[in-house]
Protein backbone atom coordinates (compact mmCIF):
# COMPACT_ATOMS: atom_id res chain seq x y z
CA UNK A 1 0.00 0.00 0.00
CA UNK A 2 1.42 3.45 -0.88
CA UNK A 3 2.70 5.41 2.10
CA UNK A 4 -0.03 8.06 2.29
CA UNK A 5 -2.83 5.49 2.00
CA UNK A 6 -1.16 3.40 4.72
CA UNK A 7 -1.01 6.46 6.98
CA UNK A 8 -4.66 7.29 6.32
CA UNK A 9 -5.57 3.67 7.02
CA UNK A 10 -3.87 3.86 10.42
CA UNK A 11 -5.64 7.15 11.20
CA UNK A 12 -9.02 5.61 10.36
CA UNK A 13 -8.13 2.60 12.53
CA UNK A 14 -7.38 4.92 15.45
CA UNK A 15 -10.54 6.95 14.95
CA UNK A 16 -12.77 3.89 14.61
CA UNK A 17 -11.33 2.33 17.77
CA UNK A 18 -12.41 5.49 19.57
CA UNK A 19 -16.03 5.72 18.48
CA UNK A 20 -16.84 2.30 17.02
CA UNK A 21 -17.03 0.55 20.36
CA UNK A 22 -19.68 -0.17 22.96
CA UNK A 23 -17.39 -0.40 25.99
CA UNK A 24 -18.77 2.71 27.67
CA UNK A 25 -22.35 2.62 26.46
CA UNK A 26 -25.60 1.91 28.22
CA UNK A 27 -28.18 -0.70 27.35
CA UNK A 28 -31.03 0.47 25.14
CA UNK A 29 -34.38 0.00 26.82
CA UNK A 30 -36.64 1.23 24.01
CA UNK A 31 -36.58 2.22 20.36
CA UNK A 32 -35.98 5.97 19.93
CA UNK A 33 -38.81 7.86 18.30
CA UNK A 34 -38.57 8.72 14.59
CA UNK A 35 -38.23 12.24 13.28
CA UNK A 36 -41.56 13.77 12.24
CA UNK A 37 -40.64 14.21 8.57
CA UNK A 38 -39.23 11.84 5.99
CA UNK A 39 -38.93 8.08 5.74
CA UNK A 40 -36.10 5.75 6.67
CA UNK A 41 -34.16 3.00 4.97
CA UNK A 42 -35.09 -0.31 6.59
CA UNK A 43 -32.32 -2.90 6.90
CA UNK A 44 -33.36 -6.46 7.72
CA UNK A 45 -30.79 -9.05 8.81
CA UNK A 46 -31.25 -12.77 8.12
CA UNK A 47 -28.35 -14.51 9.91
CA UNK A 48 -28.73 -18.06 8.57
CA UNK A 49 -26.27 -19.68 6.13
CA UNK A 50 -25.93 -23.23 4.84
CA UNK A 51 -22.17 -22.70 4.35
CA UNK A 52 -20.09 -20.49 6.68
CA UNK A 53 -17.39 -18.85 4.55
CA UNK A 54 -14.02 -18.40 6.33
CA UNK A 55 -13.61 -14.74 5.30
CA UNK A 56 -17.06 -13.59 6.44
CA UNK A 57 -17.26 -11.60 9.70
CA UNK A 58 -20.98 -10.83 9.53
CA UNK A 59 -23.36 -12.23 12.12
CA UNK A 60 -24.31 -15.62 10.71
CA UNK A 61 -25.22 -19.02 12.09
CA UNK A 62 -25.77 -22.46 10.62
CA UNK A 63 -29.17 -22.84 8.97
CA UNK A 64 -31.74 -24.98 10.77
CA UNK A 65 -35.22 -24.87 9.29
CA UNK A 66 -37.32 -24.85 12.46
CA UNK A 67 -35.17 -22.17 14.08
CA UNK A 68 -35.20 -20.01 10.96
CA UNK A 69 -39.00 -20.30 10.72
CA UNK A 70 -39.37 -19.03 14.29
CA UNK A 71 -36.89 -16.25 13.52
CA UNK A 72 -38.86 -15.00 10.51
CA UNK A 73 -42.01 -14.94 12.65
CA UNK A 74 -40.18 -12.79 15.22
CA UNK A 75 -38.78 -10.50 12.54
CA UNK A 76 -42.26 -9.77 11.21
CA UNK A 77 -43.44 -8.96 14.73
CA UNK A 78 -40.48 -6.59 15.13
CA UNK A 79 -41.40 -4.84 11.86
CA UNK A 80 -44.88 -4.23 13.26
CA UNK A 81 -43.35 -2.87 16.49
CA UNK A 82 -41.25 -0.35 14.53
CA UNK A 83 -44.30 0.65 12.48
CA UNK A 84 -46.38 1.17 15.62
CA UNK A 85 -43.55 3.34 17.00
CA UNK A 86 -44.09 5.71 14.04
CA UNK A 87 -41.35 4.72 11.62
CA UNK A 88 -42.09 4.86 7.89
CA UNK A 89 -39.92 3.16 5.28
CA UNK A 90 -39.42 3.91 1.60
CA UNK A 91 -36.57 1.51 0.89
CA UNK A 92 -35.57 -1.94 2.12
CA UNK A 93 -32.18 -3.62 2.10
CA UNK A 94 -32.09 -7.27 3.21
CA UNK A 95 -28.73 -8.84 4.02
CA UNK A 96 -27.23 -11.66 5.99
CA UNK A 97 -26.33 -14.41 6.29
CA UNK A 98 -28.33 -15.64 3.34
CA UNK A 99 -31.74 -13.90 3.14
CA UNK A 100 -33.05 -16.39 0.55
CA UNK A 101 -32.40 -19.42 2.74
CA UNK A 102 -36.22 -19.69 3.12
CA UNK A 103 -37.59 -17.80 0.10
CA UNK A 104 -41.27 -18.19 0.99
CA UNK A 105 -40.69 -16.70 4.45
CA UNK A 106 -38.61 -13.90 2.93
CA UNK A 107 -41.42 -13.05 0.50
CA UNK A 108 -43.97 -13.01 3.33
CA UNK A 109 -41.73 -10.57 5.20
CA UNK A 110 -41.37 -8.27 2.19
CA UNK A 111 -45.11 -8.39 1.58
CA UNK A 112 -45.73 -7.28 5.17
CA UNK A 113 -43.44 -4.25 4.81
CA UNK A 114 -45.07 -3.30 1.50
CA UNK A 115 -48.52 -3.67 3.11
CA UNK A 116 -47.53 -1.27 5.91
CA UNK A 117 -45.32 1.19 3.97
CA UNK A 118 -45.01 2.85 0.58
CA UNK A 119 -41.83 1.05 -0.46
CA UNK A 120 -40.26 1.98 -3.80
CA UNK A 121 -36.92 0.13 -3.75
CA UNK A 122 -36.04 -3.33 -2.44
CA UNK A 123 -32.59 -4.91 -2.52
CA UNK A 124 -31.90 -8.50 -1.47
CA UNK A 125 -28.69 -10.49 -1.16
CA UNK A 126 -28.48 -14.13 -2.23
CA UNK A 127 -26.03 -16.90 -3.10
CA UNK A 128 -25.55 -18.70 -6.44
CA UNK A 129 -27.38 -21.88 -5.36
CA UNK A 130 -30.61 -19.92 -4.77
CA UNK A 131 -30.95 -18.89 -8.41
CA UNK A 132 -33.26 -21.66 -9.61
CA UNK A 133 -36.34 -20.62 -11.55
CA UNK A 134 -38.88 -21.09 -8.74
CA UNK A 135 -36.97 -18.94 -6.23
CA UNK A 136 -36.18 -16.23 -8.77
CA UNK A 137 -39.86 -16.09 -9.78
CA UNK A 138 -40.93 -15.61 -6.15
CA UNK A 139 -38.40 -12.83 -5.63
CA UNK A 140 -39.42 -11.04 -8.82
CA UNK A 141 -43.12 -11.20 -7.97
CA UNK A 142 -42.34 -9.82 -4.49
CA UNK A 143 -41.22 -6.57 -6.12
CA UNK A 144 -37.48 -6.84 -5.62
CA UNK A 145 -35.66 -4.23 -7.72
CA UNK A 146 -32.09 -5.29 -7.05
CA UNK A 147 -30.79 -8.81 -6.57
CA UNK A 148 -27.21 -8.98 -5.29
CA UNK A 149 -25.49 -12.34 -5.83
CA UNK A 150 -22.41 -13.19 -3.76
CA UNK A 151 -19.97 -14.77 -6.23
CA UNK A 152 -16.55 -13.53 -4.97
CA UNK A 153 -14.66 -15.10 -7.92
CA UNK A 154 -15.15 -17.40 -10.92
CA UNK A 155 -11.74 -18.99 -10.33
CA UNK A 156 -12.35 -22.62 -9.28
CA UNK A 157 -9.18 -22.83 -7.20
CA UNK A 158 -10.14 -19.72 -5.25
CA UNK A 159 -13.69 -21.01 -4.80
CA UNK A 160 -12.26 -24.22 -3.33
CA UNK A 161 -10.07 -22.23 -0.93
CA UNK A 162 -13.17 -20.25 0.12
CA UNK A 163 -15.03 -23.56 0.71
CA UNK A 164 -17.68 -22.42 -1.78
CA UNK A 165 -16.97 -24.76 -4.71
CA UNK A 166 -18.77 -27.84 -3.36
CA UNK A 167 -21.81 -25.88 -2.18
CA UNK A 168 -22.29 -23.26 -4.91
CA UNK A 169 -20.69 -24.96 -7.90
CA UNK A 170 -17.84 -24.15 -10.25
CA UNK A 171 -17.20 -20.76 -11.78
CA UNK A 172 -18.71 -22.05 -15.03
CA UNK A 173 -21.88 -23.22 -13.25
CA UNK A 174 -22.27 -19.87 -11.50
CA UNK A 175 -21.67 -17.99 -14.74
CA UNK A 176 -24.47 -19.91 -16.51
CA UNK A 177 -26.90 -19.17 -13.66
CA UNK A 178 -26.15 -15.46 -13.84
CA UNK A 179 -26.55 -15.34 -17.62
CA UNK A 180 -30.08 -16.73 -17.23
CA UNK A 181 -30.90 -13.90 -14.80
CA UNK A 182 -30.28 -11.08 -17.25
CA UNK A 183 -33.19 -8.62 -17.54
CA UNK A 184 -35.14 -10.33 -14.73
CA UNK A 185 -34.56 -7.58 -12.17
CA UNK A 186 -34.03 -3.84 -12.60
CA UNK A 187 -30.52 -4.34 -11.23
CA UNK A 188 -28.51 -7.55 -11.13
CA UNK A 189 -25.52 -6.89 -8.91
CA UNK A 190 -22.62 -9.33 -8.61
CA UNK A 191 -20.54 -9.15 -5.43
CA UNK A 192 -16.84 -9.89 -5.95
CA UNK A 193 -13.74 -9.82 -3.76
CA UNK A 194 -10.24 -8.86 -4.84
CA UNK A 195 -6.78 -9.31 -3.35
CA UNK A 196 -7.10 -12.95 -2.35
CA UNK A 197 -3.62 -14.22 -1.39
CA UNK A 198 -3.47 -16.63 -4.35
CA UNK A 199 -5.31 -14.42 -6.82
CA UNK A 200 -3.25 -13.39 -9.83
CA UNK A 201 -3.70 -10.49 -12.20
CA UNK A 202 -4.63 -12.96 -14.93
CA UNK A 203 -7.29 -14.59 -12.73
CA UNK A 204 -8.75 -11.20 -11.86
CA UNK A 205 -8.79 -10.22 -15.54
CA UNK A 206 -10.75 -13.37 -16.41
CA UNK A 207 -13.31 -12.47 -13.76
CA UNK A 208 -13.60 -8.96 -15.19
CA UNK A 209 -14.05 -10.26 -18.74
CA UNK A 210 -16.83 -12.64 -17.64
CA UNK A 211 -18.66 -9.92 -15.71
CA UNK A 212 -18.65 -7.30 -18.45
CA UNK A 213 -18.84 -9.74 -21.38
CA UNK A 214 -21.07 -12.78 -21.32
CA UNK A 215 -22.92 -11.92 -18.09
CA UNK A 216 -23.07 -8.17 -18.80
CA UNK A 217 -23.99 -7.56 -15.16
CA UNK A 218 -25.93 -4.37 -14.49
CA UNK A 219 -23.73 -3.69 -11.50
CA UNK A 220 -20.57 -5.13 -9.96
CA UNK A 221 -19.34 -4.51 -6.41
CA UNK A 222 -15.65 -5.30 -5.87
CA UNK A 223 -14.75 -5.48 -2.17
CA UNK A 224 -11.17 -5.61 -0.94
CA UNK A 225 -10.51 -8.72 1.15
CA UNK A 226 -10.90 -7.75 4.81
CA UNK A 227 -9.40 -9.65 7.73
CA UNK A 228 -10.60 -9.42 11.33
CA UNK A 229 -9.47 -11.01 14.55
CA UNK A 230 -12.32 -13.51 14.45
CA UNK A 231 -11.73 -14.55 10.82
CA UNK A 232 -7.95 -14.12 10.47
CA UNK A 233 -6.95 -17.61 11.62
CA UNK A 234 -9.53 -19.38 9.43
CA UNK A 235 -8.56 -17.17 6.50
CA UNK A 236 -4.87 -17.93 6.88
CA UNK A 237 -5.55 -21.67 7.01
CA UNK A 238 -7.76 -21.75 3.91
CA UNK A 239 -6.72 -18.70 1.88
CA UNK A 240 -3.22 -17.69 3.02
CA UNK A 241 -1.83 -14.35 4.24
CA UNK A 242 -3.24 -11.12 2.80
CA UNK A 243 -0.72 -8.89 1.00
CA UNK A 244 -1.99 -5.31 1.08
CA UNK A 245 0.84 -4.05 -1.12
CA UNK A 246 -1.00 -5.52 -4.14
CA UNK A 247 -4.35 -3.96 -3.31
CA UNK A 248 -3.79 -0.63 -5.08
CA UNK A 249 -2.67 -2.16 -8.39
CA UNK A 250 -5.56 -4.66 -8.37
CA UNK A 251 -8.04 -1.88 -7.69
CA UNK A 252 -6.54 0.09 -10.57
CA UNK A 253 -6.92 -2.95 -12.84
CA UNK A 254 -10.58 -3.27 -11.84
CA UNK A 255 -11.39 0.43 -12.28
CA UNK A 256 -9.62 0.66 -15.65
CA UNK A 257 -11.47 -2.36 -17.04
CA UNK A 258 -14.91 -1.42 -15.69
CA UNK A 259 -14.73 2.20 -16.87
CA UNK A 260 -13.40 1.15 -20.29
CA UNK A 261 -16.31 -1.30 -20.57
CA UNK A 262 -18.91 1.46 -20.22
CA UNK A 263 -19.56 1.27 -16.49
CA UNK A 264 -19.59 4.27 -14.17
CA UNK A 265 -18.79 4.44 -10.48
CA UNK A 266 -21.76 4.22 -8.12
CA UNK A 267 -19.34 4.24 -5.22
CA UNK A 268 -15.64 3.72 -4.64
CA UNK A 269 -16.01 -0.04 -5.17
CA UNK A 270 -19.29 -0.34 -7.08
CA UNK A 271 -19.63 0.02 -10.88
CA UNK A 272 -22.94 0.30 -12.78
CA UNK A 273 -23.93 0.14 -16.44
CA UNK A 274 -27.12 2.19 -16.13
CA UNK A 275 -28.38 5.23 -14.29
CA UNK A 276 -30.48 5.50 -11.13
CA UNK A 277 -29.42 2.06 -9.95
CA UNK A 278 -29.56 1.05 -6.32
CA UNK A 279 -26.20 0.66 -4.62
CA UNK A 280 -25.74 -1.51 -1.54
CA UNK A 281 -24.71 1.54 0.47
CA UNK A 282 -27.50 4.03 -0.20
CA UNK A 283 -25.52 7.12 0.63
CA UNK A 284 -28.30 9.66 0.20
CA UNK A 285 -29.99 8.19 3.29
CA UNK A 286 -28.82 10.02 6.40
CA UNK A 287 -30.31 7.47 8.79
CA UNK A 288 -31.50 3.88 8.73
CA UNK A 289 -33.15 1.42 11.08
CA UNK A 290 -31.85 -2.13 11.30
CA UNK A 291 -34.08 -4.95 12.50
CA UNK A 292 -33.26 -8.58 13.19
CA UNK A 293 -30.53 -10.22 15.25
CA UNK A 294 -27.15 -8.76 14.33
CA UNK A 295 -28.51 -5.63 12.62
CA UNK A 296 -27.03 -2.16 13.09
CA UNK A 297 -28.88 1.16 12.99
CA UNK A 298 -27.75 4.75 12.63
CA UNK A 299 -30.26 7.13 14.19
CA UNK A 300 -29.80 10.72 15.34
CA UNK A 301 -26.02 10.48 15.72
CA UNK A 302 -26.20 7.10 17.46
CA UNK A 303 -24.83 3.77 16.26
CA UNK A 304 -27.13 1.08 17.61
CA UNK A 305 -26.81 -2.71 17.59
CA UNK A 306 -29.34 -5.49 17.91
CA UNK A 307 -28.49 -8.50 20.03
CA UNK A 308 -26.41 -11.23 18.38
CA UNK A 309 -28.10 -13.84 20.58
CA UNK A 310 -30.96 -15.23 18.52
CA UNK A 311 -32.62 -16.60 21.67
CA UNK A 312 -32.42 -13.20 23.35
CA UNK A 313 -33.67 -11.52 20.18
CA UNK A 314 -36.78 -13.71 19.96
CA UNK A 315 -37.42 -13.31 23.69
CA UNK A 316 -37.29 -9.52 23.45
CA UNK A 317 -39.64 -9.40 20.48
CA UNK A 318 -42.03 -11.75 22.26
CA UNK A 319 -42.09 -9.23 25.13
CA UNK A 320 -42.92 -6.36 22.77
CA UNK A 321 -39.39 -4.95 22.50
CA UNK A 322 -37.13 -4.57 19.48
CA UNK A 323 -33.82 -6.43 19.30
CA UNK A 324 -31.77 -3.23 19.75
CA UNK A 325 -29.79 -3.53 22.99
CA UNK A 326 -26.67 -1.33 22.73
CA UNK A 327 -25.81 2.12 21.45
CA UNK A 328 -22.92 4.51 21.00
CA UNK A 329 -23.65 8.24 20.91
CA UNK A 330 -21.26 10.08 18.58
CA UNK A 331 -20.00 13.57 19.31
CA UNK A 332 -20.61 16.40 16.86
CA UNK A 333 -17.24 16.11 15.11
CA UNK A 334 -17.42 12.34 14.77
CA UNK A 335 -20.96 12.66 13.38
CA UNK A 336 -19.67 15.07 10.72
CA UNK A 337 -16.75 12.77 9.92
CA UNK A 338 -19.15 9.87 9.49
CA UNK A 339 -21.25 12.01 7.14
CA UNK A 340 -18.14 12.94 5.14
CA UNK A 341 -17.02 9.32 4.90
CA UNK A 342 -20.37 7.98 3.73
CA UNK A 343 -21.26 10.79 1.33
CA UNK A 344 -17.88 10.90 -0.41
CA UNK A 345 -17.99 7.11 -0.73
CA UNK A 346 -20.48 7.77 -3.55
CA UNK A 347 -17.92 10.07 -5.19
CA UNK A 348 -19.28 13.50 -4.36
CA UNK A 349 -20.61 15.67 -1.55
CA UNK A 350 -22.79 18.80 -1.66
CA UNK A 351 -21.16 21.26 0.74
CA UNK A 352 -24.22 23.52 0.96
CA UNK A 353 -26.42 20.55 1.89
CA UNK A 354 -23.83 19.41 4.45
CA UNK A 355 -23.70 22.86 6.04
CA UNK A 356 -27.49 23.00 6.14
CA UNK A 357 -27.61 19.58 7.78
CA UNK A 358 -25.10 20.64 10.46
CA UNK A 359 -26.37 24.19 11.02
CA UNK A 360 -23.53 25.87 9.15
CA UNK A 361 -20.76 24.06 11.02
CA UNK A 362 -19.71 21.33 8.55
CA UNK A 363 -16.96 23.12 6.61
CA UNK A 364 -15.76 24.95 9.71
CA UNK A 365 -15.71 21.84 11.86
CA UNK A 366 -13.90 19.71 9.28
CA UNK A 367 -11.55 22.36 7.88
CA UNK A 368 -8.37 20.31 8.65
CA UNK A 369 -9.82 17.13 7.08
CA UNK A 370 -11.00 18.89 3.93
CA UNK A 371 -7.69 20.75 3.57
CA UNK A 372 -5.74 17.49 3.90
CA UNK A 373 -7.88 15.83 1.22
CA UNK A 374 -7.28 18.73 -1.16
CA UNK A 375 -3.54 18.73 -0.44
CA UNK A 376 -3.34 14.99 -1.17
CA UNK A 377 -5.25 15.47 -4.41
CA UNK A 378 -8.13 13.26 -3.32
CA UNK A 379 -10.90 15.80 -3.99
CA UNK A 380 -11.70 18.56 -6.45
CA UNK A 381 -14.17 21.37 -5.78
CA UNK A 382 -16.74 22.30 -8.42
CA UNK A 383 -18.99 25.15 -7.28
CA UNK A 384 -20.50 23.92 -3.98
CA UNK A 385 -19.69 20.25 -4.67
CA UNK A 386 -16.53 18.29 -3.91
CA UNK A 387 -15.78 15.16 -5.94
CA UNK A 388 -13.28 12.35 -5.55
CA UNK A 389 -10.42 12.23 -8.02
CA UNK A 390 -9.06 8.95 -9.38
CA UNK A 391 -6.51 9.07 -6.59
CA UNK A 392 -9.26 9.81 -4.09
CA UNK A 393 -11.30 6.77 -5.08
CA UNK A 394 -8.61 4.34 -3.98
CA UNK A 395 -8.02 6.38 -0.83
CA UNK A 396 -11.71 5.89 -0.07
CA UNK A 397 -11.39 2.14 -0.62
CA UNK A 398 -8.71 2.14 2.08
CA UNK A 399 -10.78 4.33 4.39
CA UNK A 400 -13.92 2.24 3.98
CA UNK A 401 -11.97 -0.99 4.45
CA UNK A 402 -10.65 0.30 7.76
CA UNK A 403 -14.07 1.67 8.73
CA UNK A 404 -15.69 -1.72 8.17
CA UNK A 405 -12.86 -3.33 10.11
CA UNK A 406 -13.99 -1.09 12.95
CA UNK A 407 -17.57 -2.24 12.46
CA UNK A 408 -16.30 -5.82 12.63
CA UNK A 409 -14.83 -5.02 16.04
CA UNK A 410 -18.32 -3.96 17.09
CA UNK A 411 -19.57 -7.35 15.94
CA UNK A 412 -16.90 -9.04 18.04
CA UNK A 413 -18.04 -7.07 21.08
CA UNK A 414 -21.64 -8.06 20.44
CA UNK A 415 -20.66 -11.74 20.12
CA UNK A 416 -18.84 -11.54 23.46
CA UNK A 417 -22.02 -10.10 24.95
CA UNK A 418 -24.05 -13.21 24.08
CA UNK A 419 -22.95 -15.03 27.26
CA UNK A 420 -24.19 -12.18 29.48
CA UNK A 421 -27.50 -12.07 27.60
CA UNK A 422 -27.91 -15.83 28.01
CA UNK A 423 -27.55 -15.42 31.76
CA UNK A 424 -30.24 -12.71 31.70
CA UNK A 425 -32.60 -15.06 29.90
CA UNK A 426 -31.94 -17.85 32.42
CA UNK A 427 -32.43 -15.52 35.36
CA UNK A 428 -35.76 -14.38 33.94
CA UNK A 429 -36.86 -18.01 33.79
Amino acid sequence: MPGVEALVGRLIQTASRRYLKFDDTSDVTELPGPKPTGSYLLYLHIPFCVTLCPFCSFHRVEFKKARAQTYFDALRREIRLATTAGYTFGEIYIGGGTPTVMPTELVRTIELVRELHDVTRISVETNPDDLDESIVSQLHQAGINRLSVGVQSFDDELLKEMKRYDKYGSGETIRRRLVRLRDTFDTLNVDMIFNFPHQTGASLQRDLAILTGEIAADQVSFYPLMATRTTRKAMQQSLGNVDFTRESSMYGQIADHMLASGYTRSSAWCFSRGTNMIDEYITEQNEYLGLGSGAFSYLDGRIMASTFSINHYMKRVEQGETGIVRQRVLGRTDTMRYYLLMRLFSGYLDLDAADAHFEGQFQKGLRPELAALRLYGAIQKQASTIRLTDRGYYLWVVMMREFFSGVNRLREQMRHNIARETEVIRAAG
